[in-house]
């Protein structure tokens, strides 16, 4: 079969040829990869040698080149630039897939020359990268159910099926509520807004064929819009509508997915043998189990509420000293929190934004990975996948890393929120393959773009993410890049964060859009002293996700979330003014995929490590220590999942972190 997704790509570093693909090809050529990868597998299954790592692990790692091929680019698409061709194909492909990989995952001989290969791991004389494939291969099968015979097998078959197709309706159920959503805005309803959210707002009403500006569901217009319009009125329309996403009722409600899939997470949890799926799911964790995460999260509630409380009473008294009576609201708090932080601190993010261009703080990021790591960027010119696209040949020493392709810009046919993911991940196995990595944020276009804090956090964040793709050097895809314990994947991506905060950093990239000159060193200390500005809120918000999420997993499945939602609010005395970061019907973290069920709590997980690490460099040398940043690399960045996390963690540190680390970084204590 001949088509541009599986011919060989002749395009500079094999980046996928996204301008000959069109969408009709995708149908018949996963039809064809499938076909492809089940004869692989059938091969390997039913070769009648002994097994050995060769012949069967090793050639379960390369089989299904065209499978990796034809989902790369479908998924990429699909996540970062959307249609109802797509999305049709999406909800068509789901079953499918899920089908296909549990054929292989319950392929009983298959999984019995796993198992005997298992059962003589000590007398086949492996490479520790071996023998943690075979661990990895051998623990996935079980996982999966390939223990299972009879009706639990077929069970857990029907159950991941469904699961697989469920993820995909809650994803595009939120996707088209962020996308029909807008509020428009008449001249007067402008008043109050700085410059770079009405300029934001006109352009998204030009997106959305709009007579004038409009607010949409996208963060990047929606929350400045909280932050500085003096409207009460517009503000709680925008904010009940935003979190309303996935709980609007009709044919884009997300409620029913979420007690559907609860209860068949619980069903195949209870089919392996576990208590429950938070049993199930943190057993490979760092945590290893749910009282660890609640023990974590807790500790770090407490403070961060007392926190949390102060700050609501002072808002609440600002409100009322403007002649608002009654309780502070959740459409409240970004409105008086920003007056809070300007008074404070002096610090007008309308002022501060044009010294945060989205092409300096690219640069920013280039820059520190090059103090860090060697690392070399030139900008490439190649066909992607949309016009926003921008693509870098990272290299060192004149050695081709990676490709990296950034896609920066909020869209309609984009999800919200930002990822990273890889196209090609780094291997040496079948064949050297250097990664193509890609970072997918939602920024407001401008002219020049300019970023708020936040988003130069999270440009930051999600290039940590790249780092660890880019600088893998393991021999086997399966454990290359940020393929490690979900509590563990965060870490790169948080530390990158720090760098953002190195004092010479803003020094010399944050400069004005206009004139060009750097930022004064009075703003730049301003920035820093409000770095952890309103901390109670962030940590409330984010924690009680995590919470909610733990109890959804631990125990039985709730026949109703919503309600479950509540309870768990109620028991931890959620401040009213707060809402959840991520509500149950548009919580895609938990209920789009697999990904972070039972495992939102990994970003603090994470966040603990981060904080300590950073103090690992600021202990040493500084920011820019080369003995650490070696240390990073070769423990932690370069090595993929081919060690425990936590054995990697104490190969870099020489010890496990507490949580006081993070709490003083969050400013939560006074020590």
């Amino acid at each position: 079969m001949t088509n541009p997704i599986l011919s060989d790509w002749t395009t500079p570093f094999e980046i996928a040829p996204f301008a000959d693909i069109a969408d009709e090809d995708f149908p018949p050529t996963l039809e064809h990869a499938m076909q492809a990868h089940n004869t692989q597998i059938d091969a390997i299954a039913e070769n009648q040698d002994m097994p050995t790592f060769a012949n069967t692990i090793e050639a379960l790692e390369a089989a299904g080149e065209q499978m990796d091929k034809v989902l790369s680019v479908f998924f990429t698409v699909a996540g970062a630039d959307s249609n109802p061709v797509r999305e049709q194909m999406q909800r068509d492909f789901s079953p499918k897939l899920a089908a296909h990989f549990s054929g292989i995952s319950s392929n009983k001989a298959l999984f019995q020359r796993v198992a005997e290969l298992w059962a003589r791991k000590d007398q086949l004389g492996l490479s520790d990268e071996q023998a943690r494939v075979l661990m990895l291969t051998h623990r996935g099968f079980v996982r999966a159910g390939a223990a299972l015979t009879g009706d639990a097998d077929a069970r857990m078959q029907e159950i991941k099926a469904r699961l697989a197709l469920l993820g995909t309706s809650f994803t595009q159920n939120l996707l088209a509520d962020e996308r029909d959503w807008f509020m428009t805005l008449a001249e007067d309803d402008l008043q109050g807004l700085p410059d770079f959210v009405i300029d934001t707002a006109r352009a998204a009403g030009e997106e959305k064929s709009a007579d004038g500006p409009v607010v949409t569901l996208s963060r990047s217009l929606i929350v400045p819009f909280l932050q500085f319009s003096p409207r009460r009125d517009l503000r709680e329309k925008a904010y009940r509508a935003w979190t309303a996403r996935g709980a609007n009722g009709g044919d884009t409600d997300n409620r029913e997915i979420a007690v559907e899939t609860l209860s068949l997470r619980e069903e195949r949890a209870k089919l392996l043998g576990y208590d429950s799926f938070a049993d199930f799911k943190l057993e490979t964790e760092m945590a290893r189990t749910p009282d660890r995460v609640r023990d974590l999260l807790m500790q770090v509630w407490e403070p961060a509420k007392t926190r949390a409380d102060a700050d609501a009473a002072i808002l609440t008294q600002m409100m009322q000293e403007d002649g608002v009576n009654g309780p502070l609201e959740a459409w409240d708090w970004r409105y008086y929190a920003e007056k809070r932080r300007k008074a404070e601190h002096d610090l007008d993010e309308a002022k501060l934004k044009p010294y945060l261009q989205l092409d300096r703080m690219i640069e920013a990021s280039f820059a520190c990975a090059n103090r860090l790591f060697g690392l070399e960027f030139k900008p490439l010119d190649v066909p992607l996948y949309h016009p926003d696209c921008r693509a870098w040949e990272v290299t060192r020493n004149d050695q081709h890393i990676a490709v990296f392709i950034g896609d920066y810009f909020a869209r309609g046919s984009k999800r919200s929120g930002a990822w990273c993911s890889a196209m090609r991940s780094q291997a040496k196995f079948p064949k050297e393959q250097a990664p193509v990595v890609i970072n997918v944020c939602n920024f407001a276009k401008g002219d020049p773009a300019l970023l708020s804090y936040d988003d130069a956090r999270t440009l930051f964040h999600e290039f940590g993410h790249a780092l660890h793709q880019m600088l893998s050097d393991v021999t086997y895809e399966s454990i290359s890049g940020t393929s490690v314990a979900r509590d563990f994947v965060e870490l790169p991506s948080q530390l990158y964060e720090h760098w953002l905060e190195v004092p010479e950093v803003l020094a010399e990239f944050a400069t004005h859009a206009e004139t060009g000159a750097p930022m004064p060193q009075e703003m730049l200390q301003k920035v820093l002293q409000a770095a952890n500005f309103d901390q109670g809120f962030q940590t409330v918000e984010y924690v009680a996700s995590a919470l909610v999420d733990l109890a959804f997993h631990d125990g039985a499945a709730p026949g109703d979330p919503m309600a479950k939602q509540a309870e768990v609010l109620d028991a931890i005395g959620m401040p009213q003014a707060i809402g959840m970061r991520h509500a149950t019907p548009h919580f895609a973290h938990v209920f789009a995929g697999d990904g972070y069920s039972s495992g939102y709590y990994s970003y603090m997980w994470s966040e603990v490590m981060d904080a300590d690490a950073f103090a690992a460099f600021e202990e040493a040398g500084g920011a820019f220590d080369p003995e650490r940043a070696k240390a990073l690399e070769d423990n932690i960045l370069s090595t993929g999942g081919s060690r425990e996390a936590e054995d990697l963690y104490l190969a870099f540190r020489g010890r496990l972190p507490g949580v006081e680390a993070l709490l003083k970084g969050r400013g939560l204590v006074t020590a």
